[in-house]
């Protein structure tokens, strides 16, 4: 885990809702130093450059999101059970618009343009959320929880796409309930219950 001062907490969560607003190139240190009530010079204390900053924020959200799955892992033994639990997730934060999109997701449509740095960060994420839902996947084929129609690397690679694009869906459309529109039928495809 990352410690970092209330100050530093504070410039990566502009910088957070900064991106999913605008992407990375939709924000500068003159936008974080307004939002948190600082100077510009402030910020380049805590990290000496727009680079440092964002990859810090995806190293951080890569090990919250860790954290979050794991503790679904340990309070959540049924697997169907543990993917409702990260779409609700999802569908919760959408529709209160706490975080209406996935930070890396967003910054994956920008790979092109990001600095390298970042673009690492944001490839192990992704390579560590496919990763995570192929073992769900592979658990609950095992336990008789889910049913595949390919192998667990190839479902949870759709699942993570279908999660991904319900998130475009319903910015796109300006309604949350797309998310869960969208995500239903996936969850039920899986789902050796219905």
């Amino acid at each position: 885990m990352i410690n970092v001062s209330s100050t530093a907490e504070d410039i990566l969560a502009s910088a957070r809702a900064l991106i999913i607003a605008g992407g990375y190139n939709g924000f500068s240190y003159a936008d974080v130093a307004e939002i948190v009530g600082i100077r510009k010079p402030s910020i380049h204390h805590h990290f000496a450059s727009k680079v440092d900053l964002v990859r810090t924020l995806v190293s951080r959200y890569r090990e919250e999101a860790a954290a979050g799955l794991a503790a679904l892992e340990r309070n959540i033994p049924d697997t169907r059970e543990q993917l409702r639990n990260y779409v609700g997730y999802w569908e919760a934060c959408i529709t209160d618009a706490t975080a209406p999109f996935c930070v890396c997701a967003l910054l994956a449509s920008e790979l092109p343009i990001l600095p390298e740095e970042v673009a690492l960060e944001v490839r192990s994420h992704f390579r560590f959320l496919a990763s995570w839902l192929a073992s769900v996947m592979e658990r609950g084929k095992r336990k008789g929880q889910l049913k595949l129609s390919g192998t667990a690397r190839v479902e949870a690679e759709g699942f993570m796409a279908t999660i991904h694009g319900a998130m475009l869906s319903a910015r796109a459309y300006g309604d949350p309930k797309m998310f869960g529109v969208i995500t239903a039928p996936l969850l039920d495809r899986l789902s050796t219950k219905h």
